[in-house]
């Protein structure tokens, strides 16, 4: 190793490096390339902290969010983010100033956000990460192998948390359950198939019980937006399969943001996946969006267990839902109780494990 290599490789262990990379093995991170590079979605970037904006913190491959100053030197992978409650951002087309626009890690051009929060932390590209080969580093390098754990069926009960829109408890939803399922005697699978790169879903998810935690960046992915339809429906073949061979006996997945999303509802309708995954519970704000949401849902041939989310906050809301859905409505207290929890995933016994190709 020449001085110089020696040299960027020490600078790269020394900088702050964001959740989504974690999948990168360190000693892989050798080089950096000039600035004439185009970058990709998934690519690695050491960039430095111009100006803080919204994000102060970062989160790390071990979870602990670091505060952030200017003149950092962070690690993150360039990606396009879908977030209703804060930003739209995209890949730019050069390495140019841009932003940070998730603290797992993700550096994009953002291009607007919500009027109640701060301009996004700015960011100077120093140059996309390279290996010992001199080849740019991408998350998806790091991928886990579709071909090792290809699926004919999954036989295990599973239940699919999907939601109105960002923010409306799907998580909270999943994690409870989780809990619930845990209690009953199940080894807890657990993974999210779109949304933005970050661990904080994830820790909650292991927290609550889950035996096994995976991500659509366990598949490659930064982030599911834009990525193509064709590939965000291969994400969660590629996970459930990591799950079962794991030793999963009941899995939780979760659909991020709302029915609406391109790449969510994508999925939902993907014949495939609602052959595999029949069983779901619908998390909402208020009573009009779970109706709507159920309604969909059911028309789409889906199993709706139940509707839950931030709507349970509010007893009368709670009442309301269920007058009109005439649907159970859970609150978290009811999806920690084992026997509910089994009946969500229409079990009430052992789960069988998956036929894997």
């Amino acid at each position: 190793m020449s001085a110089s290599t020696h040299t960027t490789a020490h600078r790269l262990l020394a900088a702050k490096r964001a959740f989504v990379t974690r999948r990168v093995l360190s000693e892989d991170m050798q080089g950096l390339t000039d600035l004439s590079h185009i970058p990709r979605s998934g690519d690695l970037v050491l960039a430095r902290v111009t100006e803080i904006g919204h994000h102060t913190k970062i989160e790390r491959i071990d979870g602990r969010k670091a505060t952030l100053y200017e003149g950092d030197e962070i690690i993150l992978a360039f990606g396009n983010r879908y977030a209703p409650d804060q930003f739209e951002a995209l890949v730019p087309q050069d390495l140019a100033a841009c932003h940070m626009v998730a603290a797992g890690g993700i550096a994009g051009l953002a291009i607007g956000w919500h009027s109640r929060i701060e301009m996004p932390t700015q960011i100077e590209p120093i140059g996309l990460i390279t290996n010992a080969a001199g080849k740019v580093v991408n998350v998806a390098d790091y991928k886990l192998p579709a071909h090792q754990h290809g699926i004919r069926q999954i036989a295990v009960p599973s239940v699919v948390v999907v939601g109105t829109s960002m923010n409306a408890g799907k998580t909270t939803t999943a994690a409870n359950l989780i809990h619930g399922l845990t209690t009953a005697g199940y080894t807890v699978g657990a993974m999210k198939i779109t949304g933005t790169g970050a661990g904080g879903d994830l820790w909650l998810m292991k927290d609550s019980g889950a035996a096994h935690v995976l991500d659509f960046t366990d598949a490659g992915y930064p982030t599911s937006f834009n990525i193509g339809i064709e590939k965000a429906k291969g994400i969660y073949p590629i996970l459930a399969a990591e799950l079962v061979r794991k030793g999963c006996t009941a899995i939780v997945i979760e659909v991020a943001d709302g029915i609406y999303q391109q790449e969510t509802r994508a999925i939902l309708q993907c014949v495939k996946f609602k052959q595999q995954f029949s069983n779901v519970l619908f998390a909402a704000r208020e009573a009009m969006g779970a109706q709507s949401g159920a309604s969909w849902l059911q028309e789409q041939g889906y199993q709706v267990q139940g509707i839950s989310g931030r709507i349970c906050a509010s007893p009368l809301a709670t009442r309301e839902a269920a007058h009109v859905l005439d649907m159970a409505v859970y609150g978290l207290e009811d999806l920690r109780d084992p026997a509910k929890a089994c009946s969500i995933i229409g079990q009430d016994g052992v789960a069988h494990q998956a036929d894997i190709a």
